[in-house]
């Protein structure tokens, strides 16, 4: 079957004079979760990763993937047609430039792919051609249609600030930056700006559309007149005007001779090569919307500390559930369990991600994903990693625990590692730090225990989270490859260090953080620190006490004690026993 593909799709790229093409795992928005009209990498090529990039040429291709998907890109693609690589050894661009022949014509996408991505394949000497139409769309034969599910207001008792307020705070941004417009291609931003929501994509409440922020706060939004019902365009008002998608060319035609700013990084090139040809000045800028979105307000703060209870108590009942069902389950339903534990909740709306449920060898695949193939008993005496979350209305979450399945102690090794990743997660959750440090600065403390017995992670250690929006929000995150992007107050932001040794077993424990100022009486500065959102007990069987200091066997202690205090009344008997014994205190 995806040798067909592959062969259809060079016979296109040959009766269209292309030399090669890249297939990014994006739609038109670059986001994570797409639609199933933009799986043109899976359909290609039979990987379903959410992050990938095949590279194609008349002999040979290659596809590659980043440190969370390598064991799985290996387990789901054919040798025989691809090459599988890290996507950092070597890059695509420079694969390309290896192996293409001299002069050749490399295809892309503009629509699914940005001016920062762009330019490295232009660096490496490639003579990069834009295609009007996607050739891999010309023989995708029984390509699903385009999402069609309606936007519908975001309110106030959960956004917590009108739009119209929002929109006016950052037209005076862009009048400040004399700039006349920019271009919202994420939905996140748009659903943010305009207090909307959807269900255009699995696991994140987007409405797919486009949209202009002009310096005078009116709003261009560039959404199908289908998924826009008569409430939602009364929500948006008169300022925001409501065009078909079909009319977004002449918009930005409508900008020539205005400063207009464009996202390099995560707006498709297509943007800036239009406004261009119309006459528009394009300026490189951060999309507005990215850190006024990320640092929540006191609504949505409140938000996520009620989600979290709400979830805290689903993943309690299920870790009780679970510690008398090791030897007499599997892990898809685990993962069941789990999702119909959040579902008897009546603000649940569905997984903000596919649970990663991995029993043994497959919790080592850092984002694996259980299916009727894979699946596999949990049995006794292994580790199982449960990395999940929920949407609700009020707040996204985000928690993985790793259990030990007993019966009887856990190896030596086992409790070591397990006790290094859980080191690593005290250090970033008890930090206190100055205003003005970034995500990389930060990466490093969550891997020093690691770093200390030769170990280490390829992941990073954290990542921003929205409120009733995508599990992986921009700006920040906690990774050596991040962009210095400063930590404010009231972003959220995982903490998720962890260990995996191939073939044997996966360590995670991540809980999400809430920044907020630090009051210390003697600082000559703003200092910040992080509130722990998630509630649930980590597994004192897997914990060495011996490599924990004092203060980190205090922080374990107390963090116990708030699950115990929170939680626990809210569970049945037999479950606030459990959790009374999974919190006592190390000591």
């Amino acid at each position: 079957m995806f040798d067909a593909r592959l062969a259809a799709l060079r016979a296109e790229l040959g009766r269209r004079a292309l030399h090669g093409f890249i297939v990014p795992r994006a739609d038109e928005h670059l986001g994570e979760y797409v639609p199933a009209a933009a799986e043109r990498l899976a359909w290609l090529t039979g990987f379903s990763g959410s992050a990938g990039l095949a590279a194609v040429l008349p002999d040979r291709a290659a596809i590659f993937t980043d440190g969370r998907y390598v064991l799985q890109l290996q387990a789901e693609t054919d040798p025989a047609l691809w090459e599988r690589r890290h996507i950092t050894e070597p890059p695509p661009p420079a694969w390309l430039a290896a192996h293409a022949p001299a002069g050749a014509r490399i295809g892309y996408d503009p629509l699914l792919i940005s001016e920062d991505a762009l330019q490295r394949y232009l660096e490496s000497g490639l003579a990069m051609t834009p295609v009007e139409a996607n050739p891999v769309d010309a023989v995708w034969t029984d390509r699903p249609a385009p999402p069609g599910g309606p936007a519908v207001p975001h309110p106030l008792a959960q956004a917590g600030r009108d739009s119209a307020d929002k929109r006016a705070e950052l037209a005076a941004g862009l009048r400040e930056a004399k700039q006349h417009a920019a271009i919202l291609t994420d939905p996140a931003s748009i659903a943010w700006l305009l207090n909307i929501r959807g269900a255009d994509v699995p696991y994140t409440p987007f409405a797919l559309g486009f949209a202009i922020l002009h310096a005078d706060g009116g709003t261009e939004l560039f959404m199908a007149a289908e998924k826009l019902p008569d409430a939602t365009r009364a929500w948006l008002g008169r300022a925001v005007t409501v065009r078909e998608r079909a009319a977004l060319p002449a918009a930005l035609a409508r900008l020539a001779g205005s400063r207009v700013r464009v996202d390099a990084a995560t707006a498709p090139v297509w943007f800036a090569q239009t406004l261009r040809a119309a006459g528009a000045t394009v300026v490189a800028g951060m999309d507005p919307c990215l850190l006024p979105k990320a640092s929540k307000n006191a609504v949505e703060q409140q938000g996520a500390r009620a989600a979290h209870a709400r979830d805290g108590i689903a993943v309690c009942r299920f870790l009780h559930w679970l510690d008398r069902a090791a030897g007499h389950t599997s892990e898809l339903e685990a993962a069941a369990r789990l999702l119909g534990l959040r579902a008897e909740a009546p603000e649940f709306r569905g997984e903000s991600f596919p649970a990663i449920s991995g029993a043994g060898a497959h919790g080592a695949i850092i984002h694996y994903r259980v299916t009727a193939a894979t699946n596999r008993p949990i049995n006794p005496g292994e580790l199982y990693l449960i990395d999940s979350g929920a949407q609700y209305p009020d707040g996204t979450t985000d928690i993985t625990r790793t259990v030990w399945t007993g019966p009887g102690d856990p190896p030596a090794e086992l409790r070591d590692r397990v006790t290094r990743v859980l080191k690593g997660h005290i250090a970033i959750a008890a930090l206190v730090f100055p205003q003005g440090v970034a995500g990389p600065h930060l990466d490093a403390f969550a891997r020093t225990a690691l770093w200390r017995a030769g170990l280490d992670y390829d992941h990073g250690t954290g990542h921003g989270v929205g409120s009733y929006l995508s599990v992986h929000e921009g700006p920040v995150s906690l990774s050596r490859a991040a962009k210095p992007v400063p930590i404010a107050a009231g972003l959220i932001l995982s903490n998720e260090p962890g260990f995996y040794a191939p073939g044997a077993y996966g360590i995670r424990l991540e809980n999400l953080l809430l920044v907020q100022p630090a009051e210390l009486p003697a600082a000559t500065k703003p200092f910040l620190r992080f509130e722990t959102l998630t509630l649930a007990p980590f597994d004192r069987r897997l914990i060495e006490r011996t490599l924990l200091t004092a203060a980190e066997t205090a922080w374990v202690d107390a963090y116990h004690a708030r699950v115990d205090a929170e939680i626990g009344p809210r569970l049945d008997p037999a479950a606030r026993a459990w959790l009374a014994a999974a919190c006592a205190n190390l000591a």
